[in-house]
């Protein structure tokens, strides 16, 4: 029996040192990123994670879209840096096929968990919010920049260049009559980077690029020109749209140039909206379906040469395609929106109360009863004149 037992002591395996897990960004821990290999052993395409960086943003999606200036001043800062971003989860398709970002987190448990598990050298925050002020505190690196929250709960800058755009908040003044500054470069300046007029980063798949191409062929988009109109806005801020009878009257005015197509642009809540536009011109536009999702509504937008919108999500998204925007303003402030020099803004002049941000106007609306029609029609002509002179892109 004591030599059974000696013979059971002597098949128990040692337990193994704990391996060094390699400094590589595809190492999971879970499985090889090339079958029959050892990635313990030796790592067969080493990608360095270098500066672990994490950019939380859950604000609204133009704002996101907005944010994405930064990647470039990042990546220019930390050239080996492993990226990683948190947003919400209706925003967080708009990161997809991001050639900056490294992994994408949706907003909740799961990820609040996992990123409170891992160490940063640099974690930004951009939402001026409690909620995201207490998830960065509750972080661990190296350095925090954006903003936070102090010990009464109260939203504070990080750091000294996130000082300005901090006050823009508090300062009427500051933000509506003297701010020059577009918010791509409140942003970037705010967390100590050079602003060089980075643009909006967001690409399309090859599969949404195909659905694209085959979407012209089926609905005969053979014209030189495509104008979308982007008819709606967020819920949030209901007066960043222009009325129905507006752009009836645009589209039967542009409906008269044969160089010209033109299509309705939106989402889900500007379903109702379209149909009755529709209904009003008939053939004269063609309605992009409402309710496909995110991605494909931005398949819609990329159909266009030229988007005619309020300051909306659509605005931006049209931004970040490089469409020709036509773009007019109201509630919102103007000067915080940077076009990169394709396109035309429209102001409404003399108006001591735009910008206001307010959610209900006790004015009947005058900014958006100036809207200049005439003026984007004459955008529009002076699109096509120059389009027609260049040739075909499609």
């Amino acid at each position: 029996m004591a030599k059974k037992r000696e013979r059971r002591k002597s098949r128990r395996v040692r337990p193994e040192r704990i391996p060094s897990v390699p400094d590589c960004k595809n190492f999971t821990g879970y499985r090889p990123c090339i079958p029959y290999t050892n990635c313990l052993e030796r790592c067969q395409d080493p990608k360095p994670r270098g500066v672990r960086i994490l950019v939380i943003n859950l604000e609204a999606m133009g704002n996101v879209l907005v944010a994405t200036t930064l990647l470039e001043p990042l990546k220019r800062r930390y050239p080996e840096s492993t990226i990683s971003w948190i947003t919400l989860g209706n925003a967080a398709p708009l990161l997809m096929h991001n050639p900056f970002l490294d992994a994408v987190f949706v907003w909740g448990m799961e990820s609040w968990m996992r990123l409170q598990a891992m160490k940063f050298d640099v974690v930004i925050n951009l939402d001026k919010s409690v909620h995201a002020g207490a998830f960065i505190a509750s972080l661990t690196s190296k350095k925090k920049l954006g903003y936070g929250i102090d010990e009464n709960g109260v939203i504070v800058p990080l750091n000294r260049e996130a000082v300005y755009n901090y006050r823009l908040g508090l300062d009427d003044q500051l933000k509506f009559r003297v701010n020059t500054r577009s918010t791509s470069q409140l942003l970037t300046e705010a967390v100590g980077l050079r602003y060089q007029r980075d643009g909006y980063l967001l690409q399309l798949s090859p599969e949404e690029q195909q659905f694209c191409a085959r979407y012209i062929i089926e609905k005969n988009i053979t014209a030189p020109v495509v104008v979308g109109f982007n008819t709606g806005c967020s819920l949030l801020y209901p007066n960043k749209k222009m009325t129905i009878e507006q752009h009836v009257i645009l589209i039967e005015a542009l409906s008269k140039r044969d160089e010209v197509r033109l299509l309705l642009l939106g989402g889900p809540e500007d379903t109702e909206r379209n149909a009755e536009i529709a209904r009003r011109v008939g053939a004269k536009v063609i309605p992009t379906p409402t309710t496909e999702g995110l991605r494909r509504g931005l398949c819609y937008i990329n159909l266009c040469d030229v988007v005619i919108s309020g300051d909306s999500f659509g605005m931006h998204v049209a931004i970040a395609l490089k469409k020709h925007v036509i773009a007019w303003f109201g509630v919102s402030c103007p000067q915080e929106i940077d076009l990169f020099d394709r396109g035309v803004k429209f102001i409404p002049q003399g108006l001591s109360c735009s910008p206001c941000w307010k959610k209900e106007c006790p004015y009947n609306l005058e900014c958006v009863q100036m809207i200049d029609l005439d003026g984007m029609i004459r955008e529009v002509d002076s699109f096509i004149l120059r389009r027609v002179e260049k040739g075909p892109v499609r």
